[in-house]
Parts: C-alpha cells; structure tokens; sequence
C-alpha cells in the first residue's frame, strides 16, 4: 500500500495554514489538519482520468477542450 507522509517541517506548515483558515473555512481547516496527521493513501486517490470516465465525459482532445 502506496501511503504519502510529510515531514514534521511540511506538518507544521499544514497545521498553521490550518489555524488561518478556520475562522473563514472550518472544513478546509480540517482537510489540512487531517492531511498534516494522517497523510495521504495514494491507492484510493483517483485521477482526471477515472473521474472522466465516470462521469462520462469526452476524451480531452483540441475539439474538446475549452480554453
């Protein structure tokens, strides 16, 4: 299983952008803390990808995208 720890330096940083932003973004402010504590499980990420498949999306092309 493929799982992404930061540092203390980057769990630091995490957890003071944290306490920045939970006066204005409550939930933004517990993404980061959960991120700085838990890091990240890499196999449950999706990419675009996946998620344009099941949305389905057309493949990105010249044609299709819009600037």
């Amino acid at each position: 299983m493929a799982h992404l720890q930061f540092d203390t330096a980057e769990q630091a940083d995490l957890r003071a952008t944290a306490r920045e932003e939970f006066p204005h973004n409550p939930a933004l402010a517990y993404v980061l803390e959960s991120l700085a504590s838990e890091g990240i499980d890499l196999d449950g990420c999706r990419d675009w990808e996946d998620l344009r498949v099941e949305a389905g999306l057309p493949e990105r092309d010249s044609e299709n995208h819009v600037a």
